[in-house]
């Protein structure tokens, strides 16, 4: 029995790594800076050595490592193949043969929402469920589906890109990914941002969104939790297209439970309610019963989903 195991999350400013014990038991986590200068050939590298340094540290033998799990941000084929990380710099190539050739351990990867969803299903807010699909709401909207206990990754590792579901028609701007009318303009933190600045232009009513020369997430909804008239529309409309929104994929995945995460989530219940209003009004009957819960694991689902992911080789 092989005692150990590393959740690795690779990000565009950071890698977070941590050291767990097989049962989920997260003995130490750190972070390094992601080093993407020529084409990010150094990352991988860097991972290695890091991995390396705290085995000898810890007086940890390989032979009681089970493997290293990797969450990439970007779409990894089931056989480990990347297929283009544009804020790492990388390519296409085989990121878990890479990376095991480099530390003489073995590799697991996968996309960095999908891994995280697996996090929070183990260790987090899906914990005790098996069908479950995480939405984050944080800079943009990702999602990751996990159906009996598996994640669903898709022919092209897209699977769970609820941010790219289309929910205005008309929308003129464009998302980050080229298409109009994206989730992702609405319902993330910058996307919520924006919708308040166009309410508060087009009304004359008083709000206490007035008073800030900066808008963020967090005062919208403190604004709400306060009775503020214009504050109440922004987050309603919010519910109604994740809600909306949600009701859809029900019908896709049928989850147990959606696990609400990212920044966005730290507004609480607010949040959960509105969005488990709206999302009863519009579900297909057999899946109004679907729970919603909070993230818990905030920035260290990366790393418990990774850990998990090599521990289900």
């Amino acid at each position: 029995m092989r005692n150990y195991g590393f959740g690795i999350d690779i990000g565009g400013t950071t890698i977070k790594m941590g050291l767990f014990k097989v049962d989920g038991t997260l003995i130490e986590k750190w972070e390094v800076n992601t080093r993407r200068e020529e084409n990010g050939k150094y990352i991988l590298i860097d991972i290695a050595k890091e991995i390396n340094d705290k085995l000898e540290e810890k007086g940890i033998q390989k032979n009681d490592v089970v493997g290293i799990g990797l969450g990439v941000p970007g779409p990894v084929g089931s056989d480990g193949t990347v297929l283009k990380c544009v804020n790492l710099g990388w390519g296409i190539f085989n990121v878990e043969e890479t990376l095991s050739e480099l530390i003489d351990l073995p590799v697991k990867a996968g996309n960095d929402a999908n891994v995280a969803a697996l996090g929070e299903m183990w260790q987090g807010g899906g914990k005790g469920y098996k069908n479950v699909v995480m939405v984050t709401l944080g800079t943009g909207v990702g999602g990751g589906i996990i159906i009996d206990g598996n994640i669903i990754s898709g022919t092209n590792g897209a699977s769970g890109e609820i941010g790219h579901i289309k929910v205005v028609k008309n929308e003129t701007e464009t998302c980050g990914c080229g298409k109009t009318g994206c989730l992702e303009q609405y319902a993330s933190a910058t996307g919520i941002v924006k919708e308040a600045k166009k309410l508060l232009n087009s009304k004359e009513r008083p709000s206490l969104l007035r008073n800030y020369s900066e808008i963020t997430a967090k005062l919208i909804f403190d604004a709400a939790k306060e009775g503020d008239e214009l504050a109440n529309i922004l987050v309603e409309d919010l519910g109604e297209k994740l809600g909306r929104t949600l009701a859809c994929v029900s019908c896709v995945c049928d989850p147990e439970v959606f696990v609400i995460g990212g920044g966005v989530s730290k507004a609480g219940m607010i949040l959960i309610n509105v969005i488990r209003k709206h999302f009863i009004e519009k579900a297909f009957h057999a899946c109004e019963g679907t729970k919603f819960e909070l993230a818990k694991l905030g920035n260290d689902a990366g790393i418990y989903g990774g850990v998990k992911l090599v521990l289900d080789i």
